[in-house]
C-alpha cells in the first residue's frame, strides 16, 4: 500500500455515503440531545479507542452527556468474568439505565454478527428492546449494525487490506463532523 492508494481508497469510501444518511445521522443525534438523552458508545479493538475519543468530544464540543462503558475497564473486565464477553456491554447499559432518550452508537469495523463481536449484537438488541435509538459507523457489509440501525453510516474499501485502518480512520471523521453539527 503507498500513500496514493491509500488516501484514494479513503476519498472513495467517503463518496459511498450519502449526505443524507449523515444528516438523518446528525438529526437523530439532536434528537437525543434536545430529549435530554445519553450516547453510549460501543466498540472492540481500536474502534473501543475511539469510543473513548469521541465521549471527550461529544461532551466538551458536542454539549451531549456521552459515554462509553469501554472506559470502566474493572467492571468491563467483572461482566467479562463473571457473566460473559458476549454480555459485558448489556451488563453495562442496563445498569445504566438505558432507555427510549437514549442512544447508541456502534464503531465497528464490520458491524458485528452472530460470530463476530457477539457484544455489539447483543447490546443492539438490548437497545431496541428499550426503545433506544441504534446508530452505527461501520465497515465492510454493515454486518448487524447495519441490518438493525435507525442510521447507518456504511462504507468498505475495495481493498480487503484496507478495511481495519480506513474504517477505524473514517469513524474519527464521521464523528468529528457529526460533534460539530450538535
Amino acid at each position: 500500500m503507498n500513500y496514493k492508494d491509500y488516501m484514494n481508497a479513503t476519498f472513495d469510501c467517503i463518496s459511498q455515503v450519502s449526505e443524507e444518511t449523515v444528516e438523518d445521522f446528525v438529526s437523530a443525534l439532536r434528537l437525543v440531545k434536545e430529549k435530554g438523552g445519553r450516547v453510549f458508545f460501543l466498540g472492540v479493538g481500536g474502534s473501543a479507542a475511539n469510543c473513548s475519543h469521541a465521549v471527550n468530544d461529544f461532551r466538551k464540543i458536542g454539549g451531549i452527556d456521552a459515554l462509553t462503558p469501554l472506559d470502566n475497564v474493572a467492571e468491563l473486565t467483572a461482566y467479562i468474568n463473571d457473566v460473559s464477553f458476549e454480555d459485558c456491554l448489556v451488563g453495562s447499559l442496563k445498569t445504566s439505565k438505558l432507555n427510549e432518550k437514549d442512544a447508541i452508537v456502534v464503531f465497528s469495523v464490520g458491524g458485528g454478527s452472530e460470530t463476530t463481536s457477539r457484544n455489539i449484537s447483543k447490546a443492539i438488541d438490548y437497545a431496541k428492546d428499550q426503545n433506544a435509538t441504534v446508530l452505527g459507523i461501520v465497515s465492510r457489509d454493515g454486518g448487524y449494525t447495519k441490518k438493525k440501525a435507525d442510521v447507518c453510516i456504511n462504507f468498505c474499501p475495495a481493498d480487503a487490506s484496507m478495511i481495519t485502518p480506513i474504517a477505524e480512520s473514517l469513524q474519527a471523521v464521521f464523528w468529528h463532523y457529526l460533534v460539530n453539527k450538535l
